[in-house]
Formats: structure tokens, C-alpha cells, sequence
């Protein structure tokens, strides 16, 4: 049998087995802001060679200013907690036990790939640098990438465990359940970007982490309780695409929706009011296509995909930057090599890196056939081996937070 014909036949039994009532659009949604994730940090992510044949972090941002709106479509997070949210409120409604046995589900389907990565890197550390001489300062630059989209497991995990107030708030308010969070941010932005920002604490941007995210999610679960209408997502499309416009131009607000070596001010971490604006413009957009993209994906060839991205979602999350580690490596010991190891300051680094792209994905294919494994219940797994790995995954936060 020809691969095409495999994967016609694949595509038709996936098509099969999905559920009449099943929200393609919202899986839709979601597999196209978690390919963002890896797309986004392959892209706009380089190393630089030390003398000592040590990697370090660079990004092609620092030298391509112009690429800054790259930025500004490969920031999905918002559509992520969008249709997070959305989820959150069917799978609620949905529940056959208490409140409280839902959210330890979810929270541990969220759980248990973090753990199983950050354990095996831990193991991974001592044996890359006693075994095959890998320099300590590329181990903490590769920890540091590997935790690097683990915050967002955390903070999901947190406005999650929110979600029946979330619940109680859509019900009450309707999409302006929302609106508070954006004012919070914006007073937090005002502080630390205003006149009087020098008195301010550089710890009070922090404030920012749980409004800023929960303020799409909030969207979403308004949407799943049926409270956001069609005018309502023009309204989010129209306005946040203006606010957006406004603090970019206005009020001096960093381009790149990600951080920027050298830069003093950075967008997403904490997220800014920049970061909310796209979300509520993106929500907006995502709500007004919901059927057109539905439609879409009633072509099997097409629905296929997004169902094998969404049953591998916290995979593709907690490995993409192992995937791309897996070829930098390795390649530091030739030296320099084009789009992948050496200053990302070049038109030529960016063609290169666009060819390194495939490679990435298919390291992560290749990775992903045993690490999907840690998404399924550990059954097999007693107290003494999920505490061997909690402690694991301990020391290597530890070392990739750079407290060790």
C-alpha cells in the first residue's frame, strides 16, 4: 500500500471515529495555536559558539527589527486560552462527578508530560556532560529552552482551576466578564510604564501573569455559555485591533510580541496590554470565522491532522525545543553551521533556518513516538516512581532556573 493510499485510509477512519457533536472548528483553532508555539521558537530561536564550543541564546529579532510582526502571528496563546476556555465550559457542563474530581483530571493530563520531560532531562544532564562532554553552559542554555513553554503549563493549570467562577461570571456579565481583567492590566502597565514608573518595583509587572491570560479564557468560556454574539466579536476584532495600533504607535509599546535580547521592555513576560489587544482582536476574528473553518475542516484530508495535533498537544508543547536541541547539539562540535549554530544575523541564517524547519519536525515526530506516552494515566507507575520523578523534575527546575 503507497503512503497516500495510508493516509487516505487513515484520514477516512479518523473521519469515522470523530463524533457528530464534535467542535472542529474549536480542535481547529487549537492545533493551529499549538503548531504556533513551535513554529514561533524554531523561527525567531538561534544559538551563538562560544570559544569553548558552548551555546548560547540569540534571536534574529535583535538584527531584523522589521521582523517584528512575524511576532505578531505566531503569538497564538490567546486563541489557545481562547478555545481553552470554550473546552473548559462543555467539558464542565459534561462532568460526571464532582467539581472537584473534574479539575484533578485536567490537571493531571496537564501534569504528567511535564513531569515526564523535565525528569528525563534531568537524567539527560549528567550523562550529556560526564559522558559525552557537553559544556555546562550549553546544558543551561538547553534547560532553560526546555522550560521555557512549561510557565504557560502553570499558568493554563491555574485559570483552569478557575473556571467554575469563570462559569459563574459569564453567566452573570456575559463577554463583559472579561473587561476587568483588561483594567487591571492596564493600570499594572500604567504604573510600570508611566510618569512615576523609577518609584515603582520592577516585581510589580507580576501582577499581570493571571489577568493577562485569564482575560482570553474568560472570553472562551463566555462563548461556551453562548454570551459572545456576532457584534460582540466584531466589536473585539474592531476594538483590539485599534488599542493595538494606539499603544504601538502612541505609546511606545516594544514591537515583538516576544522578548528581545538587549531589550529593556519585553511584551509577553509579563504580558502586556499589547499582548491583550491582540488576543481580544484575535478572539474577535476567531469567533466571525468559527463556521468557515468548521466547514473546512468537514474534508477528512484536512480534519485528520488536527486530530493527530490535539491528541499530542502536550507533546508537541513539552518536546519542540528538545527537537531542535537534538540537531544544535551535536552540530557545535562541527563549529559553525548555517541556520542552526552562529549569530542569526543574516539574511542567509534565516533561509537556512527555514530549510532546518523540516528537520526540527521530524526529530519531534521521532521523539514523540515514546514520549507521548507520559500524556496517558500512569498506571503502571507505584508512589516510590512518581516521587523519583517529582524529585527529578525538582532538581532539574532547579538547574534550569539557574539556582543550582
Amino acid at each position: 500500500m503507497s503512503s497516500l493510499a495510508l493516509m487516505s485510509r487513515t484520514a477516512r477512519r479518523i473521519e469515522a471515529a470523530t463524533p457528530a457533536r464534535r467542535d472542529r472548528a474549536v480542535d481547529g483553532l487549537r492545533a493551529l495555536a499549538l503548531l504556533a508555539v513551535p513554529t514561533g521558537h524554531w523561527l525567531l530561536g538561534g544559538f551563538t559558539r562560544s570559544p569553548d564550543g558552548a551555546l548560547h541564546n540569540a534571536s534574529p529579532l535583535g538584527a531584523f527589527p522589521g521582523f517584528a510582526p512575524v511576532s505578531w502571528v505566531l503569538q497564538m496563546l490567546g486563541i489557545f486560552f481562547l478555545v481553552g476556555g470554550y473546552a473548559s465550559v462543555l467539558s464542565y457542563r459534561r462532568r460526571k462527578g464532582s467539581t472537584r474530581a473534574w479539575l484533578g483530571g485536567r490537571l493531571a493530563r496537564l501534569g504528567r508530560p511535564v513531569l515526564g520531560v523535565t525528569a528525563v532531562w534531568a537524567l539527560l544532564l549528567p550523562l550529556l556532560h560526564f559522558g559525552l562532554g557537553v559544556p555546562v553552559d550549553t546544558l543551561r542554555t538547553a534547560s532553560t529552552l526546555v522550560v521555557q513553554p512549561l510557565w504557560f503549563v502553570g499558568v493554563y493549570a491555574v485559570v483552569t482551576a478557575l473556571t467554575p467562577y469563570c462559569v459563574r461570571a459569564a453567566r452573570r456579565l456575559g463577554v463583559w466578564a472579561a473587561a476587568p481583567l483588561l483594567g487591571s492590566v492596564a493600570v499594572v502597565d500604567l504604573l510600570r510604564y508611566g510618569p512615576y514608573a523609577d518609584a515603582v518595583p520592577s516585581w510589580l509587572g507580576l501582577l499581570n501573569v493571571l489577568p493577562g491570560w485569564l482575560f482570553a479564557y474568560q472570553l472562551g468560556v463566555s462563548w461556551g455559555e453562548g454570551r459572545v454574539t456576532r457584534r460582540h466579536a466584531w466589536t473585539l476584532l474592531a476594538g483590539g485591533a485599534a488599542l493595538f495600533a494606539v499603544l504601538l504607535l502612541l505609546f511606545g509599546y516594544p514591537a515583538s510580541m516576544v522578548g528581545v535580547p538587549g531589550e529593556a521592555r519585553t511584551n509577553s513576560h509579563p504580558p502586556s496590554l499589547l499582548v491583550l489587544a491582540l488576543a481580544a482582536a484575535q478572539s474577535g476574528a476567531a469567533v466571525l470565522l468559527r463556521d468557515r473553518i468548521g466547514a473546512l475542516l468537514r474534508r477528512p484530508a484536512l480534519w485528520a491532522p488536527v486530530v493527530v495535533v490535539n491528541l499530542s498537544a502536550m507533546t508537541v508543547l513539552c518536546w519542540h525545543q528538545t527537537a531542535m536541541l537534538a540537531a544544535a547539539v551535536p552540530a557545535a562540535y562541527a563549529g559553525e553551521v548555517a541556520g542552526l549554530v552562529g549569530a542569526p544575523d543574516s539574511a542567509g541564517w534565516i533561509l537556512a533556518r527555514l530549510a532546518w524547519m523540516p528537520v526540527f519536525a521530524g526529530l519531534l515526530v521521532v521523539i514523540g513516538r515514546y514520549a507521548r506516552g507520559f500524556e496517558s494515566p500512569w498506571t503502571g507507575a507505584g508512589p516510590v516512581r512518581r516521587t523519583l520523578a517529582g524529585v527529578l523534575a525538582a532538581g532539574f527546575g532547579v538547574f534550569a532556573l539557574g539556582l543550582g
